[in-house]
């Protein structure tokens, strides 16, 4: 739009050929020249000219130092301001441009000569004092950026074109915390930033005045405007409380944590005047006459407390009534306990959270009116009192540093004061408001009989006699608050409020620990106290009607171990009561978790992750206040999108998932006190199984060969290797003749299996991701071509049986964890590479004892073996039980496999032509696995190379006669050979051809 003017071409000469120029800028100072006056015709040219200047002075501060040299000469900044005076039409859209050209400018400049000569003759400080029409929502937003900028480039020395120590002017500061209340968050956002690199720059002269001049009057209103904040907050809490506002509630939290950050940086740059007096106010203007009072009982109708009074005075009774006092606003006490939790979580500056914990564990209601001075004493000298109370400043910040502005710093510091801190009376429209009420209260219950006066009067003074006869009221609520009788609204919010404690830099541990153990009524002590609160949420929470939340359950147990904890060493200080309360609780949870141990098809998945979960999940306290739907009642619908832990289960599956996650919880704990090591879980041992591209001796495997089709119709020529837990594709080595390298695995209790109706040598196997997950993408899901149906047949069989033994072997492992009776000591089902079964139920890792016993345990083990597995062969003279010996009852004696090894004899499927089969063609499973990098340094052939354990028992039988034998823990059958009588005993009573299965 510009080009069609034809500007550059205009009646003041021709445009230069180079854009960034000197003589370009000169070009564009003769423009401003003739356009002094700002109107509708020359606007765009004028915007243009400004922009263009801007492009010109950065390209200068890299190139040509002439280009600033001329920009000064003609005080071009002059021409600036002359323009922002204007009052002309178009002069708003001028400025606009003229804020982003100055934004540019500086955000850019990189010589610091060019800095200076920008910031010298004071006209930046008079741009930032203009009074600019900031209805205009562009002119807010660049002028806002424009000081944030400005504020970037502060330091030691840029400090003194700003702050003007003769006059005790500081626009850069004081025109920005005049908008640290703007509707709009981004303002308020840089207002922070502005006010941070402001105290960031150590100059004594300049914080002395930011202390005198403005501290008071800008901390009292702003944490009179995070109190209205909270107000909000808890306005929204008392109406949600079906949680249909939630959107409403995560942004005034998540505002409200901006606050406390931006205290936090405040109080963490260590500057101490300004750390003082910010404080004080805190603790005296918000957290002690807001926080802490609204944990007091709540006070009756003020219309009924002035009619006892007179009641009172009447029968010449005194009755200690604070009317003023009642009236002082209050939240909710489950907002209280949350915001004091946040307190303790993000600010850590020990005059404040020591202060603030000594009024929670010590205080008494006196502190409303003498606040937390014996504590703040003891780390300022010379402390400013502060009146407790919390209300409206009498002033606003814009007010108070418009009077500031123009009084000497004595008589601006008494006026800060004065107008900043001291005012904590609540305005008087509302206690007029309130007065007609009053008096219409004291009407209806002028005619009332005697006895009724004194009830009245009981009932009206009993609630704040009983609170101030406490020797530690707030303590006392907050402990109180940890009964979760009905549900653990309450407790969930306190629990948090002292884990914050306990953990908060700021306050040093022993201190905590001395205030909570000291006796205060005889042997009791509040340590005791809360031990005995947090053993009854765990008692409470292992009941099946439990409505504790797992977040809940998971705060207690934590707590629980750290005021166990000694302090100087790793001993338990807990009674032995108090302990077999706690193992009572693991048992109560062992006790509902066995009701879901049958009645959930998926309870396995469900175990191994909530397993998972518990691993992964570590307790942060601080990330779970940012959660606002803590501050909403429980709830037990998954619809309001809250985090399983903190809502309650909906459904059995939730239910079990519960329970499984409790007990859990409490055998941790258990084994803490105990000082246990886990070695039971996880089910399955990680280090035993193979991994993807290990590589593997086959030489003694049991394959199937198959062709692997994937959705994209890819081909891959592959092996079927299926191991006591896993399903392994192979494919053969390159370089090593008998070896292959695993190409993909996964669990056998994760894999589904279908035939095709139109091919009988295909099947569809899908490996699914472990665990109840979001992710439902398999990992595997492909069609399995085999050369034959026999093939085909015998994998489905293996696949299929080798699923459900792996299922069943977990499942004992976790009938064994929970001590179902009756399966205690069960062998049928002993896990091999995960545990040992023994007569006490096994408790030790396979792995642990074949390394102490110093032999080679193969790599796929032979015992506890799934369908389809190779047995360990021996011979006939060896040292082992046949078969007929150690199952002379079974009725299941034959073979329920399909031989791979002899196709002619599989016509005839009867056991008797399966016992002539030659046991020497039987092959054996892989016993080695070796990495990529092992196979360098790999020396002699590779049958050498694994010959120990189950291969150098068959190097000295060969040429002997063989039989297969299973291991004592397997129930399962070989598939291969059998003797004559024992094929006939187990062929009566059973159809020929028919395939049976465990």
């Amino acid at each position: 739009m510009f080009r069609s003017r034809s500007w550059f071409g205009g009646p003041w000469g021709g445009r230069p050929k180079n854009r960034l120029s000197l003589e370009h800028l000169k070009y564009l100072y003769s423009i401003l020249e003739k356009n002094t006056t700002v109107s509708e015709s020359n606007r765009g040219l004028l915007v243009e000219s400004l922009r263009c200047i801007a492009e010109i002075l950065i390209w200068g501060d890299q190139h040509d130092s002439l280009v600033f040299d001329f920009f000064l000469e003609k005080n071009m900044l002059s021409y600036f301001l002359h323009i922002m005076r204007q009052k002309s039409g178009g002069s708003s859209f001028v400025c606009v441009q003229l804020l982003q050209t100055l934004n540019i400018l500086f955000e850019n400049i990189r010589n610091e000569t060019s800095l200076y000569y920008l910031l010298s003759n004071n006209h930046v400080n008079s741009i930032m004092v203009h009074k600019f029409d900031f209805s205009d929502e562009d002119v807010m937003g660049y002028y806002i950026l424009f000081l944030k900028t400005l504020s970037l480039k502060l330091n030691t020395h840029t400090i003194h074109f700003f702050y003007n120590e003769h006059t005790n002017d500081f626009p850069l500061y004081t025109e920005a915390i005049k908008f640290f209340n703007h509707p709009e968050s981004m303002v308020r956002i840089a207002v922070r930033t502005i006010s941070l690199n402001v105290y960031k720059v150590q100059n004594p002269s300049m914080l002395r005045f930011i202390r005198d001049k403005t501290a008071a009057p800008y901390f009292s209103n702003l944490v009179w405007f995070i109190g209205k904040h909270i107000l909000e907050l808890d306005t929204c809490v008392r109406t949600d409380i079906d949680h249909q506002s939630n959107q409403k509630l995560s942004n005034l939290v998540a505002e409200h944590l901006d606050h406390l950050h931006y205290l936090s940086d405040i109080l963490l740059l260590e500057i101490k005047d300004l750390n003082a007096v910010l404080t004080e106010h805190l603790l005296h203007k918000l957290f002690v006459p807001l926080y802490i009072f609204s944990l007091t009982p709540a006070p009756p109708p003020p219309s009924l407390a002035v009619v006892t009074q007179n009641l009172a005075a009447v029968l010449n009774r005194n009755v200690d009534i604070d009317i003023q006092e009642m009236h002082n606003p209050r939240v909710s006490s489950i907002v209280a306990l949350f915001l004091l939790s946040l307190v303790f979580l993000v600010v850590s500056h020990a005059p404040l959270v020591h202060a603030l914990a000594w009024v929670i564990l010590n205080g008494n209601h006196s502190v409303f009116k003498e606040g937390a001075a014996e504590i703040l004493n003891s780390y300022v000298e010379h402390r400013e009192v502060v009146v407790p109370g919390f209300g409206e400043p009498d002033e606003s910040l814009e007010q108070a540093l418009d009077t500031v502005t123009g009084q000497s710093s004595s008589s601006s510091y008494a006026l800060s004061e004065d107008s900043g801190v001291e005012s904590s009376s609540p305005a008087t429209t509302e206690l007029d408001s309130q007065a007609d009420a009053i008096e219409a209260e004291q009407i209806k219950l002028r005619n009332i009989t005697d006895e009724e006066k004194q009830l009245l009067q009981k009932s009206s003074s009993s609630t704040k006699a009983d609170f101030a006869e406490m020797a530690n009221p707030f303590l006392d609520t907050v402990l109180h608050a940890l009964d979760c009788t009905e549900n653990d609204y309450l407790a969930l919010l306190s629990l948090c409020l002292i884990y914050a404690m306990s953990h908060n830099r700021g306050i040093k541990n022993e201190w905590f620990e001395h205030v909570l153990a000291k006796s205060t009524r005889g042997a009791f002590s509040y340590k005791t106290a809360l031990i005995e609160h947090l053993l009854n949420i765990i008692t409470q929470s292992s009941q099946p009607s439990s409505r504790i939340r797992l977040i809940t359950v998971e705060i207690a147990l934590e707590l629980l171990v750290t005021f166990t904890r000694s302090s100087s060493d790793d001993s338990r200080c807990i009674t032995a009561a108090q302990q077999d309360l706690l193992f009572s609780a693991r048992n109560q949870s062992m006790v509902v978790l066995r009701n879901f141990y049958k009645s959930e098809d998926i309870f396995l998945d469900l175990f191994e992750d909530e397993y998972n979960e518990m691993r992964k999940a570590q307790l942060n306290v601080e990330f779970l206040c940012m959660d606002s739907t803590i501050l909403l009642p429980p709830t037990g619908t998954p619809l309001t999108g809250i985090n399983f832990t903190r809502r309650l289960p909906c459904g059995e599956v939730e239910k079990a998932r519960r329970a499984i996650r409790v007990y859990f919880l409490l055998r941790r704990t258990c084994q803490k006190f105990l000082n246990e090591k886990e070695t039971l879980l996880p089910l399955t041992n990680v280090v035993n199984l193979v991994q993807v591209e290990n590589v593997l001796d086959l030489n003694n495997s049991d394959l199937i060969a198959c062709t692997v089709v994937a959705k994209d119709s890819t081909k891959q020529r592959r092996f079927l290797v299926i191991d006591a837990l896993q399903l392994i594709l192979v494919e053969p080595d390159a370089k090593l003749l008998g070896w292959g390298v695993a190409k993909f695995v996964g669990f056998l209790q994760d894999v589904e299996v279908q035939g095709d109706k139109d091919d009988s040598r295909c099947l569809h196997i899908t490996v699914h991701r472990g665990g109840v997950t979001h992710n439902r993408t398999p990992l595997l899901s492909a069609k399995f071509l085999f050369d034959d149906h026999i093939r085909c047949m015998a994998a489905k069989q293996r696949l299929t049986k080798g699923r459900s033994k792996a299922r069943q072997k977990k499942m004992y492992q976790i009938a064994q964890l929970i001590e179902i009776p009756g399966q205690m000591d069960s062998p049928v089902y002993a896990v091999g590479g995960t545990m040992v079964a023994s007569g006490s139920g096994g408790s030790g890792n396979s792995s642990g004892s074949s390394s102490r016993s110093g032999h080679h345990r193969p790599m796929f083990s032979t015992s506890n073996r799934v369908p389809g597995f190779a047995a360990v062969l021996r011979g006939s003279n060896s040292a082992g039980v046949s078969r007929t010996q150690m199952a002379p009852n079974r009725s299941i004696e034959g073979s329920e496999e399909i031989p791979l090894e002899d196709f002619q004899h599989s016509r005839n499927n009867s056991p008797h032509s399966r016992g002539n089969l030659s046991p020497a063609s039987r092959s054996h499973t892989p016993i080695r696995v070796l990495h990529y990098d092992q196979l360098s340094g790999h020396s002699g052939s590779p049958r050498e190379a694994s010959l120990g354990g189950t291969n150098a028992l068959l190097s000295q039988l060969n040429g002997l006669p063989r039989e297969v034998i299973p291991a004592r823990s397997s129930e399962e059958t070989s598939f291969i050979g059998s003797d004559g009588s024992e094929a006939t005993g187990g062929s009566e009573g059973r159809r020929r051809g028919a395939i049976e299965t465990v």
